[in-house]
């Protein structure tokens, strides 16, 4: 698959905004305090991406919970939530595209590559991982670790970082609550995915109800709405709840 337009060109603007700039500190906040400091390299690139998101996407965002009781513990979430996008994305295409505001079309995708956001010193970097319907857990786990590495040590390339047809954003790890993530065009949609914390549950015990404690991540999908409606979307997030909820992943390892 080959890309162009905005995700290509802005995937070749950060590798170059990496080449470019010196590499800056996690504790430095930038200028002195009042004084106005000038964007540059990845920070630069990630502005005018995000500017251009602003003005030209119909963001909508639906939330949701998923219930992780089954799951053992220490079982990676990642590559299961790649899994159960890859199948919502086949329940409901329409996630899974591309949407040309000019041209007023769509275009469904028949690969599912979904792009990773990465925290690095320099900023959020977004590598692909391609094919993810077809890759077992361990394969995910092991490309996601290969990338997330290259992105750390500026070794990413432009081509590692183009032609997603979905992301994923995780602020999770820094217990948010509930993130309304931004569509990386043009893209229709990303997933983002909160802490999991353990909450009250009411079940059904021998039909009565009970409250008990249970694991729960918070989900919140970001579509375009001039590409899809609201109950379309609703659906797609359903089918990765469910999935997350109830698939049998012991059986996948």
């Amino acid at each position: 698959m080959t890309t162009s337009g905005p995700t290509a060109l802005h995937a070749a603007a950060t590798v170059t905004a990496l080449k470019s700039a010196p590499s800056a500190p996690r504790a430095s906040a930038g200028a002195t305090a009042g004084e106005p400091e000038k964007l540059r390299g990845l920070r630069r690139a990630m502005a005018q991406s995000m500017s251009l998101a602003r003005d030209n996407v119909m963001n909508c965002t639906l939330f949701d919970d998923a219930d992780l009781h089954r799951w053992r513990v220490g079982e990676d979430f990642t590559t299961r939530l790649l899994r159960a996008i890859a199948a919502g994305c086949r329940a409901e295409p329409g996630l899974n595209a591309w949407f040309d505001g000019e041209a007023q079309s769509r275009r469904l995708l028949p690969r599912v590559d979904v792009a990773m956001a990465v925290d690095t010193p320099d900023g959020l970097l977004v590598p692909v991982i391609r094919d993810v319907d077809k890759k077992s857990l361990l394969d995910l786990a092991k490309e996601l670790e290969l990338l997330a590495a290259k992105a750390r040590d500026r070794k990413i390339t432009a081509d590692e970082m183009k032609g997603g047809t979905f992301t994923i954003s995780n602020p999770g790890p820094f217990a948010t609550l509930l993130t309304g993530a931004i569509i990386n065009q043009p893209q229709v949609a990303i997933l983002s995915t909160d802490g999991v914390s353990r909450k009250p549950v009411v079940v059904e015990v021998d039909g009565v109800e009970t409250i008990v404690v249970h694991s729960v991540g918070l989900l919140a999908l970001t579509f375009d709405h001039r590409a899809v409606d609201g109950a379309y979307a609703a659906r797609f997030l359903h089918r990765v709840d469910e999935i997350l909820n109830s698939r049998d992943w012991a059986a996948e390892l």
